[in-house]
């Protein structure tokens, strides 16, 4: 039985994450969040996971912050993604933090950006900044897998970056690298450092880094998928 109230359980099985999903489309954030008991912050500056933390509570995810997909049981990742009037991403989307040492032997199979993006329940949220966070509202979820071609433009981006990662070339991998998976830090200050490696194979310390979704990708998805 479904009603609109925050799960308190994980969902059995994805047509119940989907059901319970879809019963939040068209609601804002500020209606589920007061349904929730949750407080909303002022803006997303330094709540910048607010609107994800809000709809795991909906759906009733069980993953938290450890490195398993949100919906662990079903093998589901969730994913909140900010459009805009056009149904366009406005950001990139952080899938994984990357692994800088210990990648000998590791291959796209078991990479950790394939576990996370294997099944991922995509949800659009209004995302300008013109529209008040507690008015913004909740699109319609979309379950997706990646086709043979989005894995494949997935794993040869992975795999460049990953070689320039273990020849110690980290410090030279920008933003543009890569057609729809990028490498790019990820740290809350710039002094929250980690190891890598460097030119010459020597232990290095530098920024964390994270892999992150190109719009071009995260937008021909939701475009072919909600005929935009």
């Amino acid at each position: 039985m479904l009603s609109l109230s925050p799960l308190r359980q994980p969902p059995e099985d994805e047509a119940q994450l989907l059901a319970q999903a879809g019963l939040l489309a068209g609601m804002t954030l500020g209606e589920l969040a007061a349904l929730a008991g949750l407080p909303i912050p002022p803006d997303l500056k330094r709540d910048k996971g607010w609107t994800g933390i809000l709809l795991e509570l909906w759906l009733g995810a069980s993953a938290g912050s450890k490195p398993e997909q949100d919906f662990a049981a079903l093998g589901v990742e969730l994913k909140t993604i900010p459009i805009d009037r056009q149904g366009r991403p406005l950001e990139t989307t952080f899938v994984c933090v990357a692994p800088l040492t210990g990648n000998s032997g590791v291959v796209w199979e078991t990479s950790h950006v394939r576990h996370k993006l294997k099944r991922v329940l995509w949800i659009p949220v209004e995302g300008e900044r013109a529209i008040p966070l507690a008015e913004r509202r909740v699109g319609s979820p979309l379950l997706w897998s990646p086709s043979a071609h989005e894995e494949a433009q997935l794993r040869q981006d992975w795999e460049e970056l990953m070689d320039l990662i273990v020849l110690g070339h980290v410090e030279r991998i920008t933003a543009r690298h890569g057609e729809v998976l990028q490498l790019r830090p990820k740290a809350a200050n710039s002094k929250a450092l980690t190891e890598a490696i460097g030119a010459n194979g020597e232990p290095i310390l530098t920024l964390p880094r994270g892999f992150y979704l190109k719009k071009n990708f995260t937008g021909a998805l939701l475009a072919r998928h909600f005929l935009l």
